[in-house]
């Protein structure tokens, strides 16, 4: 009668049980079996459907892959091992999509194993609409596995991991406003891919709501995530002898990037070498604060700052509604060129594409593949055009399709 009622829920759940109840060794298939009928013997319509969709969850994260061209990758998508920390709190759901909320907690650790697609994607992955629906690989970026470690041995295997790279560097991407953990992990794991970066990957989650009701939340969120943060950065810098690292961070992941590392060079000055590109992507960071406090710290550590100016950031919107202050990563008559910080006006591009697993735009790739993969300065870069104003020289990019 159980399994009748989890069946009616779609024709593949009748599989998914059999399929279950046949692998007896498994103690992750047995634990998702018997809590799904569990729910389906004492919960209405709306929770039943919930089981079913975990237990075909189940089912597709224990699939084998494809044939794979090289070890690690299907033949139409690569697998890549992406480092990360994060302040959110854990949900006990087994799912990787859903390990973890959006509450806040103390620091975890941990590396995830997303598919990448090696040739073109869809901007978007497949809604749940109907529990038949999955992603595929060769068109979408999906996170297929997360695995906790505990402190110690996070980092341990992290400087291993970077001794043993054909580069001593590191690519830490730190995300902003209405970001699920999830699209934290394919939004790095595709940049890393795109960039062709050789060293290790990482990023850093805090606590967002998932949701563009949620600002206000995220906002407070973000700045209490700052001090967690520079933790996590200070932890890697002093575990590992990894030379370079290049920090991005978007809209409120910018603002809190940006405390983290200005606080970081402040107490640990003997670091500032190892921080070796910051790349800010709209900040969402009030600009009277950036230009008064933030930028002078970079500038005195001599640390290069690479501001992405926009004025058609979706997410950079949500900060003008709260704030009557400009923001930092405004473009247009707010524009802010300080010295120390090499400001490109990337509104012809989408530098929105940071908080989703759309497409880079080719502008914007093409400029982060110069000036991380080559490290050329703004004036040095093919895509970018100088202009002028009353506080100095800035670049604007061409926007896509130019």
């Amino acid at each position: 009668m159980l399994k009748a009622r989890l069946a009616a829920q779609a024709p593949a759940v009748e599989e998914a049980v059999a399929t279950l109840e046949e692998d007896a060794g498994s103690k992750s298939r047995q634990f998702a079996l018997s809590d799904a009928l569990a729910v389906a013997g004492l919960a209405g319509d709306r929770y039943l459907r919930a089981a079913a969709r975990n237990l075909l969850d189940e089912i597709d994260r224990r699939r084998p892959p494809p044939a794979a061209s090289h070890p690690g990758g299907a033949a139409n998508a690569a697998v890549l091992k992406v480092w990360f920390g994060t302040d959110r709190q854990q949900s006990g759901d087994r799912h990787p999509a859903r390990q973890f909320g959006s509450q806040r907690a103390p620091l975890s650790y941990g590396y995830c194993e997303v598919s990448v697609p090696r040739g073109p994607r869809d901007p978007d992955s497949p809604a749940l609409l109907r529990l038949e629906v999955r992603e595929d690989p060769s068109h979408h970026v999906r996170l297929l596995q997360t695995e906790l470690a505990g402190h110690d041995n996070f980092f341990t295997a992290l400087a291993a991991q970077i001794a043993a790279a054909p580069e001593s560097s590191a690519l830490l991407f730190v995300h902003g406003y209405k970001v699920s953990f999830e699209d934290a992990a394919r939004r790095s794991a595709q940049l890393a891919y795109e960039l062709g970066f050789r060293g290790a990957p990482l990023f850093y989650s805090w606590p967002a709501q998932g949701k563009p009701a949620g600002y206000p939340a995220d906002e407070a969120s973000a700045e209490w995530s700052q001090a967690n943060l520079q933790r996590f950065l200070l932890d890697f810098l002093e575990s590992s002898q990894v030379e370079r690292i290049y920090l991005i961070g978007h809209g409120l992941g910018g603002r809190a990037l940006a405390g983290a590392c200005a606080a970081l060079l402040r107490a640990r000055p003997e670091l500032a070498a190892r921080l070796h590109q910051i790349l800010l992507a709209a900040p969402d960071i009030d600009a009277g604060l950036f230009q008064r406090e933030l930028a002078p710290a970079f500038a005195a550590s001599a640390r290069p700052l690479t501001l992405y100016a926009s004025s058609a950031d979706a997410a950079l919107a949500a900060g003008h509604k709260a704030h009557a202050a400009a923001r930092a990563g405004d473009a247009g008559p707010g524009l802010l060129v300080l010295p120390g910080v090499e400001t490109i006006d990337a509104s012809g591009a989408d530098t929105g594409f940071l908080g989703h697993a759309a497409a880079v735009p080719a502008p914007v790739l093409s400029d982060m593949q110069e000036l991380i993969g080559q490290d050329r300065g703004a004036a040095q870069r093919q895509g970018l055009r100088p202009a002028q104003q009353a506080g100095g020289r800035y670049w604007i990019m061409a926007a896509e399709g130019v």
